[in-house]
């Protein structure tokens, strides 16, 4: 069967070769905005890869992988693995293929770029979701983060893999039956050249991801204003525990063009294949199309 994307690529600023999926969309894709996914901090570009397939029916959808993360080589300076270096990153990709306007979807830390990304050059994003994640965090959340990122474990088989990320992430997915957590393990982890499975991402990310104030850059409030005219969807799970209720009413106070929507039984973040989700989306982008 045909892949429906393109493995490209592309180099930063400091020479590493960076890696994206490239779904080059239907007939007249090429005349809309394309979107671009941005993926969270341990994750890479198969967290879209339903959503991307589903999109590209009409739009060009562009998913980088982060330094660190998946295809994209890892940095020999761990301090250069913050939201601000990503989003130069991104900003270089964009600039290669000529994207003056695009449509923004970015989880947990790939909305946080989004925000940071609408400050630097306001007007350009057509359009955004947000994936559970706004300008302000819970400390709790990114302690709980913190528990788990890093942390070299293999397995030796799918299924050893599948039920330690149960044990770990049981509490955001409580419905997740063991199928489902098959499909996470595969989104998440890679077979290593010793044949043990592990997570697909540089394990130094935790470094300055532990460090006091570099979760996340502070104040993100002005440059969540600067999405404050542009559709938005907001996507929150009911049991998230970074993206609090009470950020979702100032965020909405705040912004007169999002529409925030709750995914049922769903913690941080949800993947966005939940009916919920793809139907908020859907209607976001349908006056694109």
């Amino acid at each position: 069967m045909e892949s429906p994307y393109q493995d490209r690529y592309w180099a930063s600023s400091d020479g590493l070769k960076l890696h994206y999926r490239d779904y080059a969309g239907a007939d007249g894709a090429a005349g809309r905005p394309p979107v671009l996914c941005m993926h969270g901090l341990t994750r890479n570009a198969r967290d879209f890869e339903n959503l991307a397939e589903h999109l590209s029916r009409t739009f060009r959808v562009i998913v980088p992988e982060m330094r660190g993360r998946g295809m994209s080589e890892y940095a020999p300076n761990s301090d250069s693995y913050s939201p601000a270096v990503y989003v130069g990153d991104v900003e270089r990709l964009l600039e290669e293929q000529k994207i003056e306007s695009f449509i923004a979807i970015g989880t947990s830390m790939g909305g946080l770029m989004t925000m940071m990304m609408a400050t630097a050059k306001p007007g350009r994003i057509a359009a955004v979701v947000m994936n559970d994640i706004g300008p302000e965090l819970n400390p709790a959340g990114i302690e709980r983060i913190g528990g788990y990122v890093g942390q070299q474990r293999s397995y030796p088989t799918w299924m050893h893999a599948a039920r330690s990320m149960a044990s770990v992430h049981q509490p955001s997915f409580p419905d997740y039956d063991l199928e489902k957590w098959l499909h996470m393990a595969k989104r998440t982890m890679v077979v290593g050249q010793n044949g043990r499975i592990s997570y697909d991402y540089d394990m130094a990310i935790a470094e300055p991801f532990s460090r006091p104030g570099n979760a996340a850059p502070t104040d993100l409030w002005p440059a969540f204003d600067a999405l404050k005219d542009v559709p938005m969807v907001l996507l929150r799970g009911e049991l998230s525990d970074l993206l609090l209720p009470d950020t979702v009413t100032q965020m909405g106070e705040r912004s007169s063009a999002m529409t925030s929507i709750t995914v049922p039984r769903v913690g941080h973040a949800p993947t966005l294949d939940e009916p919920e989700a793809r139907a908020a989306i859907d209607e976001l982008l349908t006056p694109l199309a």
